[in-house]
């Protein structure tokens, strides 16, 4: 039996000092229910530490190590936590240089030899975690394990990649269960859930688009890959037998099958279980019907969110759109959703790869026809692992390699753009915001309506003052990190690590 710690950093540098915190996105993360569901089905012993609502402290996870004496420290990574993760993989070798420190995620997937030489991880899950994970804890020998990076003495080996899970059926049930679910529900925002206690979800995994701003596709392959309606309903039974009123759908494209999720829909309206749920994470406007939206609807459904990104159909075909989700279809996918009695969200980005003034006050005028029930806007960010990214680092434009501010409300000076300026950004996002939400007459009227309705006037009120004297982006405090001396330091700047070079590498690792 192995001892299994999971970790996941704090969210409160990246969130907590920004109007993010008003909606703040604090709930048990999926992945690990997912992977300790793993280690449970094969009689591991787990335990986990979530600081996501805490500021970072180092010393949380020294005493987590030292009382429960773990095996493995598994972390979970994202861009702007990849540092505290670097700074307690040395915390946890000080204590015991035989645990094994292990990590995964968007981040280290995109990054994995770069991961491991600025850190003292031992190994990098690459891609989806569930299998590779299993033949860690199991015991077997790092070179036969596909989907794995690691450290052999002072060299970097990177095996042959994982095919990604086709039958996402046969995965354990998550184990929603670790989480102490009523603490959740005090630092998670009623703008975020309605209900709770909340969990996040996924019905299905993948994506087929290949926008240049997104690495979904590191962890989650390019394709798409769906349980059955079946299994989605046992997992919705599973979460209402524990408690859980209300769950977020993490798919990237759920209803780009719609006959699919029609299906699902309808098994979810057989069941009755009265869990709300929602698709928070965003949703393609050209795959929207009203006829789905009325299924979802009678199925729990309360919430749909569009990545509208942006209010130019150019814009939209360059970064990867291509020219299906234009700006007249995401107009009918919203009237839809409203027509069936759905709440709506839509997701804005300033500072696309080919934006500019012209194109970027064109968004904030689509934004503020749109009878939307909230906005967000955000700086667009090139994260590791994006054809953004490699096209930056290509152009000299990457001016910081510092991850902590790597998140889309980042008041840092983080990239050249190809055409705008710094300032021309940061003008942007405070323009977006005042002239969609506070100087927007329909939104106030729609969101005041809302308010009176569902009860919630008092909260709404108070979340609208916050709302307008937070910064829209800001330059967080320094986090204290407790072992920094110790970090490596990697040249970022001056060495190639895009996509194409990582697919090169595993493939000569494979030998193939």
């Amino acid at each position: 039996m192995t001892r299994i710690l999971f970790v996941n950093p704090s969210y409160c540098n990246s969130y907590g000092g920004s109007i993010g915190a008003i909606i703040n996105p604090i709930f048990p993360i999926l992945s690990m229910a997912s992977l300790t569901a793993v280690a449970r089905k094969d009689g591991h012993e787990t335990r986990l530490l979530d600081m996501s609502w805490d500021k970072y402290s180092v010393s949380r996870i020294e005493d987590e190590v030292r009382g429960f004496k773990p095996d493995v420290v598994a972390f979970t990574v994202l861009s702007p936590t990849m540092n505290q993760v670097k700074d307690m993989s040395y915390a946890v070798k000080q204590i015991s240089s035989e645990i094994l420190c292990i990590a995964g995620g968007s981040h280290v997937s995109a990054l994995p030899r770069e991961s491991l030489l600025e850190s003292d991880l031992d190994a990098i899950v690459c891609g989806e975690g569930e299998l590779t994970f299993a033949e860690i804890i199991a015991g077997r020998k790092h070179h036969n394990i596909r989907g794995l990076a690691f450290k052999n003495g002072d060299q970097i080996v990177m095996n042959e990649r994982r095919p990604a899970i086709e039958d996402l059926d046969t995965l354990p049930m998550p184990a929603w269960d670790i989480f102490d679910l009523p603490l959740y529900a005090k630092h998670t925002s009623r703008l975020f859930a309605k209900k709770t206690p909340f969990v996040s979800a996924e019905f299905s995994r993948g994506c087929v688009y290949k926008c240049d701003f997104c690495a979904s596709k590191l962890t989650m392959s390019l394709g798409y890959r769906k349980k059955s309606p079946e299994r989605c309903a046992e997992e919705v039974r599973y979460m209402a037998k524990l408690g859980i009123r209300e769950f977020m759908l993490a798919d990237d494209i759920f209803t780009s099958d719609v006959k699919w999720a029609t299906q699902v829909a309808e098994a979810l309206i057989r069941d009755n279980n009265k869990v709300a749920w929602s698709c928070t994470n965003g949703i393609r406007v050209e795959s929207s019907s009203f006829e789905l939206f009325s299924k979802m609807k009678k199925a729990g459904c309360y919430r749909v969110a569009f990545g509208f990104e942006s209010g130019n159909d150019e814009v939209l075909k360059k970064f990867g759109k291509g020219g299906k989700a234009s700006l007249e279809k995401g107009i009918i996918a919203v009237k839809d959703a409203r027509k069936a009695k759905l709440e709506t969200i839509g997701f804005f980005q300033v500072g696309l790869s080919s934006d500019n003034k012209d194109t970027i006050y064109e968004t904030v005028s689509f934004a503020k026809k749109l009878p939307l029930d909230m906005m967000k806007f955000g700086v667009t960010i090139a994260f590791p692992g994006t054809k953004m990214f490699s096209d930056y680092k290509a152009m000299n434009l990457i001016k910081s390699y510092n991850w902590d501010q790597y998140h889309i409300y980042s008041g840092f000076h983080m990239f050249n753009h190809p055409i705008l300026t710094y300032e021309d950004i940061q003008k942007c996002i405070t323009h977006a915001y005042r002239e969609t939400t506070i100087l927007n007459p329909a939104f106030i009227i729609r969101r005041a309506y809302k308010s009176v309705i569902s009860g919630d006037i008092f909260r709404d009120f108070y979340d609208f003052v916050r709302f307008v004297f937070f910064s829209y982006t800001k330059k967080e405090d320094e986090i204290r990190y407790g072992y920094q001396a110790n970090w490596k330091i990697y040249d970022f700047k001056n060495q190639d690590f895009t996509p194409e070079t990582y697919a090169s590498a595993f493939k000569q690792a494979s030998g193939s």
